[in-house]
């Protein structure tokens, strides 16, 4: 039996609640194998995805309208960028809504994404196979390149600090 969803943001909907499934998911499981663990599973918890949720799908929903903008680099500005604006704006202008996010599990939130990140690349293996050894070495140097920096500026503000 096959579902069709014919409305977009239904869709959407579904597939931003499903990934807040996953969270909680993640979540219970860390508290199931790690009990003295940090952060329970509570109203605020259900309440900070919710919240997540609904930016997402109103920074979907203006990305569509921006889509539809003669404005060229307003039409072009990533969805990724509108979640980002609409969550940064509801956040700053109510606190309840930062408050709700904190009780949501930082780590909880990564592996769902590192999740969809591994499925993305497993699906451009073939691309990244004409690449061969030359993306290792970009690689080496960008995480090498991350790690000195990160440690550069730690080092900078530990001196600032003391």
């Amino acid at each position: 039996m096959e579902l069709i969803i014919k409305n977009k943001y239904m869709k959407m909907s579904l597939i931003l609640l499903l990934s807040i499934m996953l969270i909680l998911f993640t979540h219970s499981m860390k508290l199931l194998f790690h009990p003295g663990s940090v952060g329970s599973i509570s109203l605020m918890t259900v309440a900070g995805l919710g919240s997540l949720w609904l930016f997402s799908l109103i920074g979907l929903f203006i990305g569509d309208l921006a889509k539809k903008l003669p404005i060229g680099f307003v039409a072009n500005f990533p969805v990724l960028g509108w979640v980002s604006i609409t969550s940064l704006t509801l956040c700053l202008l109510f606190d309840g809504f930062v408050q709700a996010i904190q009780a949501v599990d930082f780590l909880s939130i990564t592996t769902p994404i590192l999740t969809y990140a591994g499925i993305s690349v497993a699906d451009r293996l073939v691309e990244l196979r004409k690449l061969s050894w030359k993306i290792a070495i970009v690689a080496i140097f960008v995480f090498t390149g991350t790690y000195l920096a990160s440690a550069v500026l730690a080092e900078v503000g530990l001196r600032i600090a003391s």
